[in-house]
């Protein structure tokens, strides 16, 4: 064991805790994101080595081929992860995180109950509680997330009661578990684990797929929670400060999150459906008004290539549907093919289009669209009016005007980028299906729409052979 002073414990920790903050911080672009993911792994395992060597760890042949399977599993599912499985495996991650947190709760509290302050002793409980329905919540996130579970929210006969029930049973176990000692103890606190797990499916069952942006901050959130709390039982102050670093962030992009679809984190939590809207039916413009300039001939493809063609702007916009078309190079492709005629092209992206914050904007920067042309919804939204034509590309809750004129859906109120109003709208979509909202989507409704229906890969590919072709006749 190495002897390290109070004022240089503090020291080192600190200076753990800023390299991880810079780290965090250069994810405000891709540019510097691969630069903050260095930081926070550096942050990571310096971290490690000093809890290690500045407390008397004896059992280092646990340790050590703990530490090499953990880092070698990590490596592997890294390695073979692909950017549409990542939000799975980042929900996947914040379970994982619980359940270390839940863990080493349990270890302190039937270990050396009796020698724990007060203080330690409720955060333990708090520990075991919180990471067990971290665990349990994330994955039936990560379920939907990977399409395993179905993405519609699944509503039980009396949900807020049983979520009630479940969390009197809690209380009674922690007191239980409290007032007792042994193998009394453990059991009640195993009781307490199950009822905690059920807790967090129970939770989690009822948000559904549209929801998923949100719920994925919000699982942040409380795997970061989960970790302050364990620091709090163990007495160490590193792990209180790295915890307390991730539940803020990730309590800040929640937050973002829920006001970039206009709902409160309650109504996302409890599966309430926002019912307020615009109100009224859509009326859309005529079809000689709506029409692109010049069409080449009748069919969707034809009218598409000519308003392309036409067009001096341009604007994209990408979904998840791009991301499991793998559609994204040509997308990629298309833009640069359309600069090349001399068109100004942007990327819109919503807020919520994929399935966790910032998700479109690492699957277009992994296709090498240059960050500069991905817009955010405040910034490009005025826009659409003046602008040529549309490219939506597998998406379709964001671009659903149902969002802002009719009430009573799961996104009645969110706000939209808002296609509907330029001169041409191209939608490379798989079907006319619903997005995971399950809202009908009026759009396909409207005149000046060409709906060019099948794989957005085919599809964007068919756009580039028919733009080449033209040109070169």
């Amino acid at each position: 064991m190495i002897e390290v002073s109070t004022l240089q414990r503090i020291i080192i920790e600190l200076a753990i805790v800023a390299v991880l903050i810079i780290g965090i911080a250069q994810f405000r672009a891709p540019v510097g994101a691969r630069r903050g993911n260095y930081l926070g792994a550096v942050a990571m395992a310096f971290a490690i080595v000093f809890v290690l060597v500045s407390n008397d760890v004896r059992a280092w042949w646990v340790v050590g081929p703990a530490f090499a399977i953990g880092a070698a599993i990590g490596w592997v599912v890294s390695e073979r992860v692909n950017m549409i499985q990542i939000p799975a495996m980042v929900a996947l991650q914040n379970g994982m995180g619980g359940l270390a947190s839940m863990l080493v709760s349990f270890v302190e509290l039937t270990r050396a109950s009796s020698e724990l302050s007060t203080v330690s002793i409720v955060s333990g409980y708090a520990g075991v509680v919180v990471g067990a329905v971290t665990l349990s919540g994330s994955l039936v996130a990560a379920g939907r997330l990977s399409n395993v579970l179905k993405q519609q929210p699944t509503f039980y006969k009396r949900h807020n009661l049983i979520l009630l029930l479940v969390l009197g049973v809690i209380m009674a176990l922690i007191a239980g578990a409290a007032l007792t000692g042994g193998a009394a103890q453990q059991a009640f606190l195993l009781a307490l684990i199950a009822a905690s797990l059920y807790l967090g499916v129970v939770f989690a069952i009822r948000i559904g797929g549209a929801d998923m942006p949100v719920i994925i901050s919000f699982l942040n959130t409380l795997s970061g929670l989960a970790a302050a709390i364990v620091g709090v039982t163990i007495q160490n102050t590193l792990l209180i400060a790295a915890g307390a670093t991730v539940t803020s962030s990730g309590s800040i992009l929640t937050w973002v999150m829920c006001t970039s679809m206009n709902r409160s984190l309650l109504n996302v939590l409890t599966g309430t459906m926002k019912t307020r809207g615009g109100g009224g039916k859509i009326e859309w413009p005529s079809a000689a008004e709506a029409a692109p300039a010049a069409p080449a001939a009748d069919d969707p493809q034809s009218r598409s290539l000519a308003a392309l063609a036409a067009a001096e702007s341009v604007i994209i916009v990408p979904g998840y549907g791009m991301a499991q078309a793998h559609a994204a190079p040509e997308v990629a492709r298309l833009a640069d093919l359309l600069e090349r005629r001399g068109k100004r092209v942007r990327f819109a992206v919503h807020p919520v289009a994929g399935r966790m914050p910032g998700h479109m904007h690492v699957l277009l920067a992994e296709a090498e669209v240059e960050y500069e042309k991905l817009f955010e919804m405040k910034d490009i939204n005025d826009d659409f009016a003046a602008t040529d034509a549309v490219l939506v590309v597998g998406a379709c809750d964001v671009v659903n005007p149902a969002a802002i004129r009719t009430e009573g859906t799961p996104i009645s109120g969110m706000p939209i980028l808002r296609a509907h109003e330029a001169g041409a709208v191209i939608v490379a979509n798989l079907d006319e299906k619903p997005g995971y909202s399950g809202v009908d989507n009026p759009l396909y409704e409207d005149p000046k729409a060409l709906l060019l229906f099948g794989d957005a890969k085919d599809t964007v590919e068919r756009l580039i052979v028919g733009l080449e072709s033209a040109a070169e006749g």
